[in-house]
């Protein structure tokens, strides 16, 4: 094993915090990735990490290392890939994304066979969660991100702006009407969506004279992502308040039908975000342009 691949098995334990997790995350036995550490501490002089039974915490002198050593193994990367603009299918090398699933299935997805074919060295690994992921810790070379970003250290690409809407479906409608004010709104019921299930939906959410508002609504159904958000709608649980890129084919093939056009919440920024680098290998920057041309056309397409 040389230096550099003692270099990157050493930055992901310092960012993960333990031998086990940067293990997995890099597919190595967790033997393999504590000797490399001793190797490079050895080779060094110097102890980088402080070893405990819970955690694994950098040392000043391991600190200062880590910090120079991804300028170094960033620099590396551009170095490696500096010549392949004369040939785009040598990109190659592993990037990790992460969006919903609804963006990874109706946008992202269904795009990635051209550039792949474009690229056929790259190892795209493609996550889709509804929590919010580690973009550092977690090793993610980008995360597509809806909503406020509260995150330091992090850069945000805006990319466009989400049409919020209220959504149900025609069997829903059928037993329980169609509401035309707020004040109706107490006689429907709302599938509600939260991050962590068991706690407190914000209720019914909408603009009204440029303020954000907030109508406690009864609902039987909690869910914790959007595909099990859109099913409960379609089957016909309650009211949804959603982007209306994501619920396009449902309303055009009539699953779902649109509600309250005049109670909609604010539409919802999305942003490609990234860590804050000195500089990014080609293969990720490659990846991160795709990846805003694809989801902006796809946004774009919002014409309800």
């Amino acid at each position: 094993m040389n230096l550099l691949e003692h270099m990157r098995i050493f930055s992901r334990v310092a960012e993960l915090s333990s031998f086990t997790q940067a293990a997995d995350n890099l597919g190595l036995p967790r033997a393999t990735v504590s000797t490399s550490v001793q190797q490079l501490e050895n080779l060094l002089g110097a102890r980088l990490l402080h070893r405990t039974t819970r955690k694994v915490l950098l040392t000043q002198d391991g600190q200062a290392f880590y910090e120079r050593c991804t300028d170094a193994l960033s620099d590396m990367d551009e170095l490696q890939t500096m010549f392949q603009q004369k040939n785009a299918n040598t990109l190659k090398g592993r990037v990790r994304i992460d969006m919903s699933t609804i963006m990874a299935r109706n946008a992202v997805l269904p795009r990635l066979p051209e550039l792949l074919q474009h690229h056929p060295q790259l190892e795209v690994e493609v996550s889709s969660t509804e929590r919010r992921v580690d973009l550092i810790r977690e090793g993610f070379d980008c995360v597509l991100r809806a909503g406020k970003l509260a995150e330091p250290g992090l850069i945000a690409r805006p990319l466009c702006e989400l049409r919020m809407v209220n959504a149900a479906s025609p069997g829903y409608v059928a037993r329980y009407g169609i509401p035309e004010t707020l004040a109706n709104l107490q006689a429907h019921r709302l599938v509600h969506y939260v991050a962590v299930l068991g706690a407190r939906s914000g209720g019914f959410e909408y603009v009204q004279g440029g303020v954000d508002q907030s109508l406690p609504m009864p609902g039987p159904v909690s869910v914790n992502n959007a595909e099990a958000y859109q099913a409960a709608c379609v089957a016909g649980l309650g009211i949804i308040q959603a982007p209306y890129v994501g619920l396009r084919d449902l309303v055009r093939s009539g699953a779902v039908q649109l509600l309250l056009p005049q109670y909609e919440a604010r539409p919802m920024p999305l942003s490609l975000v990234y860590a804050s680098r000195r500089n990014q290998s080609t293969r990720v920057r490659v990846v991160m342009d795709w990846l805003a041309r694809v989801v902006t056309e796809h946004c774009a397409l919002d014409a309800g």
